[in-house]
């Protein structure tokens, strides 16, 4: 159906038109869902390049093109492919953006996890520190976001072998759980098997 709307979209407004790119933009995502990353990766090229001549480098869409492309060689093991896409769109969303606008610290944390992913996890806690931090203080410390960055950096020192650093991180991320969803949540649950892996 998603593709039909796309070929729709492309016989009547041109396959370079932006409501058509968006359609080819949601068809790779549902690719990448289905872990079809070649012909996910295919569209996001064309967005891409596309956005990126129409509309410049810099422009949101481009940006969110270049994240969703970064996003289909991650989950390809394409580390240093989508290390460099996202290196840019983070350089140049700090720069339009700020540091602390939520889509800067977006690109930051997705850059940290390919760090991460490369072992390189001094880089990846330089980085996970930063986007903790500031959604601390922007959001608080029980937002999902702020606690998705304190699970990211504690798996990052328990890489380093910080293994207490990490338990006792873990910790506050399990009682912050506990008071945001409940002691029963599927979350939680998951988050205490984490700190009695750790513990023992």
């Amino acid at each position: 159906m998603l593709a039909n709307a796309r070929k729709v979209r492309e016989r009547r407004l041109g396959k370079d038109d932006v409501a058509t790119l968006s359609s080819t933009s949601l068809l790779a995502s549902v690719f990448r869902d289905r872990g079809l990353w070649k012909e996910a990766q295919k569209l996001d090229v064309q967005v891409m390049e596309t956005f990126k001549t129409k509309l410049g480098a810099d422009h949101p869409l481009t940006l969110t093109s270049m994240a969703n492309l970064a996003s289909t060689y991650r989950n390809q093991g394409r580390w240093e492919e989508a290390e460099k896409l996202e290196v840019q769109a983070m350089e140049i969303r700090k720069a339009k953006l700020g540091a602390d606008h939520p889509d800067t610290l977006t690109s930051m944390a997705n850059l940290a996890s390919t760090l991460w992913n490369q072992g390189r996890w001094g880089e990846a806690e330089k980085l996970f520190v930063q986007v903790m931090e500031t959604f601390k203080t922007k959001l608080g410390a029980d937002h999902p976001d702020t606690l998705t960055s304190m699970a990211n950096l504690a798996f990052t020192w328990n890489s380093q072998g910080r293994h207490e650093d990490a338990l006792a991180l873990m910790q506050d991320w399990v009682e912050a759980r506990q008071r945001v969803l409940g002691p029963e949540h599927p979350h939680t649950l998951s988050s205490l098997a984490t700190v009695s892996e750790w513990s023992s």
